[in-house]
């Protein structure tokens, strides 16, 4: 028996937003908007996600308010977090800690910082060196002391994610091909 693509629980916040967030790769979709991915072609590169499956997805988001299309034309196409998305990030969080406790032996995969002084930030987001909870554009991440470097690509957009750097900062190290090259005229 499949499962069903909905849930029937109208009466549970949890079920609603596993409608709009808990379909394979929308997480992952979420994070690298975090991380500063914007364009269609670098989701799909770094991802390793099928386009059409990519498309549907952002369309999707897109429809929901967790990101925002915008078409430029000196950057072409571009998605970005809404503060619908924003507010996001301590789920994402909570799931990365959950990953590093149970499945990184080695420490952390990606260490998350305090821009202004340095600080790690504690499982709640709060610096340990100042005490303050650290908004999303001041949180600089970096790779940790589990991250393998064997097990990344050696890309320009890969190189740029994992280079010490604040979240939602724009990636612009891929910009050499043409813009929008492969997005879909639907998303």
């Amino acid at each position: 028996m499949t499962l069903p693509s909905t849930y029937a629980d109208d009466n549970c916040s949890l079920a609603r937003t596993l409608e709009i967030i808990g379909e394979r790769w929308t997480l992952m979709i979420i994070r690298d908007a975090f991380y500063g991915v914007r364009r269609f072609g670098d989701f799909a590169a770094q991802l390793k996600i099928p386009r059409a499956v990519l498309a549907n997805r952002l369309k999707s988001l897109v429809r929901e308010g967790v990101l925002i299309r915008e078409e430029d034309a000196a950057t072409g196409v571009e998605y970005r977090l809404t503060d619908k998305g924003l507010a996001l990030w301590p789920v994402v969080h909570a799931l990365m800690n959950w990953g590093d406790a149970f499945y990184s032996p080695a420490g952390v995969k990606r260490a998350l910082r305090h821009d202004q002084d340095g600080g790690l930030l504690d499982r709640e987001g709060r610096c340990q060196d100042c005490g303050s909870v650290v908004p999303v554009p001041q949180i600089r991440i970096e790779t940790g002391p589990g991250f393998d470097p064997a097990a990344s690509d050696d890309d320009p957009l890969s190189r740029a994610i994992n280079t010490p750097r604040r979240l939602l900062e724009p990636i612009v190290a891929s910009r050499t091909r043409p813009v929008d090259e492969g997005e879909p005229s639907t998303v």
